[in-house]
């Protein structure tokens, strides 16, 4: 499993372990976790990058509409993860 690690400003860095990744509408996102293994809390995030960037920026997504969409994407991939 990829791992990932973020760095947010003022903030200390947390890795992620992708999960999938999926693109919809043009847009590219991510499912992570903090665990490698077992249950555990999965975040959707979303590639706000723009095309030649060195780094990656992502951010989770907080809108109600567009979690949910990403989220029934994700379910039909893995059959085994349940996003509420």
């Amino acid at each position: 499993m990829e791992k990932i690690t973020f760095a947010p400003e003022g903030e200390e860095t947390i890795d992620f372990y992708i999960l999938e990744t999926t693109r919809l509408g043009g847009v590219d996102y991510i499912l992570v976790t903090e665990e490698p293994e077992g249950d555990g809390q999965a975040y959707i995030m979303k590639d706000l990058s723009d095309p030649g960037d060195e780094e990656a920026l992502y951010e989770m997504v907080e809108d109600e509409d567009e979690l949910k969409a990403v989220g029934k994407v994700f379910e039909s991939i893995l059959e085994d993860v349940n996003i509420v």
